[in-house]
């Protein structure tokens, strides 16, 4: 009856029409009847606390149980951000204002809050820019941001209406990018993700690093493309992964730029690392971040902080040719974390 109970409460929170797919997906890789998959996903959500989604992109059908558990998956991702981050700061860096007073030391661009600023303030933000970039105030991946471009509108006035009711909170200078990173995807600002956590000293570690890059003219990195960075020497260790993780695209060449893209020397990667490792310790009660680092001419620059990090994109196939997920690195860092 027990496991019964439990059966009915995995298959209450599934989509059958996405669980299918994933059933459709891994019945053709490995040639395995639809229910003997099904009865080992809900293994691995009992065992390793993964879903679906997490069997697929992991490859869990091809990994042994002890292989399965050094895996980060999507509620021991949960369990760790709930362990190492305490709720009442994530505020400092989930608002965009916030964010850029506590880190302004390592923020170059210019930016400006539209709730408090005056409508001239306004107005002289956007005067001789071709561009600003337009945010949220919460809100991550890009979502609800915007580029603006102030030679577009009729009047003044016009650009001055549009910002004030298009749910926006911040306006920043667009971010000026090194040549060797504008040159991957022109049209996006293409950032590193470094993941860094604070150990049970409060000493700080770069757990992963990937290159974002943009992809088929967007003007956001996210869900496009990424790769994992060598950190000492800046290269892209692999060829990148589709931002959608379930495609399992793997892209040796960018499609709409024609660069090779494993072996790219990313610049400022070392200074972009020291970054984030003094950074990691202004809010010690926020042990676990993924910082979106944009990589300019004069060197590495933060353009957010995110206190829930994806688990996905560092411990795909393609990158972990070991078989070894990242749970393992993260407990040497968080001994008292239990799943």
């Amino acid at each position: 009856m027990a496991n019964m109970k439990y059966l009915l409460r995995v298959l209450r929170g599934a989509s059958f029409e996405k669980l299918n797919s994933v059933l459709t997906f891994v019945q053709k890789k490995t040639g395995r009847s639809k229910a003997s998959i099904l009865r080992d996903i809900l293994h691995c959500y009992r065992k390793f606390g993964s879903g679906y989604y997490d069997y697929q992109i992991f490859a869990f059908y091809d990994l042994t149980d002890e292989q399965r558990a050094t895996y980060v998956t999507r509620t021991v991702s949960r369990d760790l951000n709930m362990y190492l981050n305490d709720p009442n700061y994530t505020h400092l860096f989930d608002n965009k204002d916030e964010f850029n007073r506590l880190f302004a030391k390592y923020i170059r661009r210019r930016s400006l809050n539209l709730e408090t600023a005056a409508k001239q303030e306004v107005l002289d933000f956007c005067q001789g820019k071709e561009q600003v970039f337009a945010k949220p105030r919460d809100g991550e991946c890009g979502h609800g941001c915007e580029i603006i471009r102030p030679a577009d509108f009729e009047s003044p006035d016009a650009l001055y209406d549009y910002l004030k009711n298009g749910g926006f909170y911040m306006l920043e200078d667009v971010i000026r990018q090194h040549p060797d990173v504008a040159r991957l995807h022109p049209s996006s600002v293409n950032c590193m993700r470094i993941i860094t956590l604070l150990d049970d000293d409060g000493e700080p570690h770069v757990l992963y690093i990937v290159q974002k890059i943009g992809l088929n003219g967007s003007f956001i990195d996210n869900n496009c493309m990424f790769a994992p960075v060598d950190p000492e020497t800046g290269e892209l260790l692999y060829s990148p992964h589709s931002g959608d993780t379930t495609k399992g695209i793997v892209y040796d060449v960018h499609p709409n730029t024609g660069i090779t893209l494993k072996g790219y020397k990313i610049p400022f990667v070392k200074e972009a690392v020291a970054m984030c490792l003094e950074a990691a310790k202004v809010v010690p009660q926020v042990r676990y971040v993924g910082w979106d680092v944009a990589t300019t001419p004069e060197g590495p620059e933060f353009v957010e902080g995110n206190t829930f990090c994806a688990h996905d994109f560092w411990q795909l196939p393609p990158h972990t040719p070991t078989k070894t997920g990242m749970l393992p690195t993260i407990m040497q860092y968080a001994k008292g974390f239990h799943r």
